[in-house]
């Protein structure tokens, strides 16, 4: 099955759009004396069961790799954060087959790095899908278009530092005649590339509804995935930007609005209350609601 297949199957499946991140902070999970992959894939597998129990299921999951590498100590030759990692995939597999799983790695280099990148990504991970960032061109990001996988490329990110250069205008390659926001001129080639190699898509912040909207005029009509951050913990609304994608003629099946901590620790700050799991669904329950097609 192809991703763009994937995504449309999914979301008919499950009944909405969202994303569901799942970054783990060691500080928000109930105390426990238990080791670094046990808390988290103990965590993550009651959270999964009752998710399962109430029948209801994201549309994607994007674990963010460097929340649990960073737990990691290879020199002492402890990887007890990729094997978290690992654990939480199985479990996905287990508790939501079908479901695509999108690996937040922001990976892209030179042509044979991210060669080994696509390989990390799809070949160890076993992900469906990858974060690339396009700073470097057409050659660091076409390795990731790898056997029907899917790959977001950073378009106009959620995050405040995204103003410093993708709102910059400049003299698009792909459209010489006419100067563009550097977010335009990539959504251009995002485009171009996926003509050929179909799966590639954009992440679009929710928090820029301007640009969101804008950018969704772009894909309108088009095979082009987009993920949506920044909604929930960031500001942004899945009402309004569904609203958005509508308005602009994009198609909500291919779009996938994520929120993560919103989801998995909505409390923030401090250890998880004895009520966590009840406010964890309450909020993903809120999420589904609202981007449910």
């Amino acid at each position: 099955m192809s991703y763009i297949d994937l995504l449309r199957e999914s979301a008919k499946e499950s009944g909405n759009i969202v994303c569901m991140g799942l970054d783990p902070v060691l500080s928000v999970l109930p105390q426990s004396e238990a080791s670094v992959r046990e808390r988290i894939g103990s965590y993550f597998s009651e959270l999964f069961r009752r998710m399962r129990l109430e029948g209801i299921a994201p549309a994607a999951f994007k674990p963010n790799i460097g929340y649990y590498q960073s737990l990691d100590d290879p020199r002492a030759e402890d990887f007890s954060g990729s094997l978290a990692l690992v654990d939480v995939l199985e479990l996905l597999e287990t508790y939501f087959p079908g479901i695509p799983v999108i690996l937040d790695s922001k990976r892209g280099d030179i042509a044979k790095s991210s060669e080994n990148y696509a390989r990390e990504a799809f070949d160890c991970w076993k992900a469906d899908a990858v974060t690339v960032s396009p700073y470097m061109g057409h050659d660091s990001v076409l390795p990731f278009s790898y056997q029907d996988k899917g790959v977001y490329v950073l378009n106009r990110t959620s995050n405040p530092g995204a103003v410093d250069f993708q709102d910059q205008t400049v003299l698009d390659k792909v459209d010489e005649k006419e100067l563009y926001p550097l977010y335009a001129a990539v959504a251009h080639h995002i485009i171009a590339w996926s003509t050929d190699h179909p799966g590639i898509g954009a992440v679009v912040g929710a928090t820029s509804p301007k640009e969101l909207g804008a950018i969704a005029s772009i894909y309108s009509g088009k095979d082009i995935p987009m993920l949506i951050p920044g909604v929930g913990s960031q500001g942004g609304s899945a009402g309004d930007v569904i609203s958005m994608m509508k308005e602009a003629g994009y198609e909500l099946a291919l779009a996938r609005i994520n929120s993560s901590s919103g989801l998995t620790h909505p409390w923030k700050k401090g250890a998880a209350p004895e009520d966590w799991l009840d406010q964890c669904m309450k909020a993903i329950h809120k999420l589904f609601d609202e981007a449910a097609l």
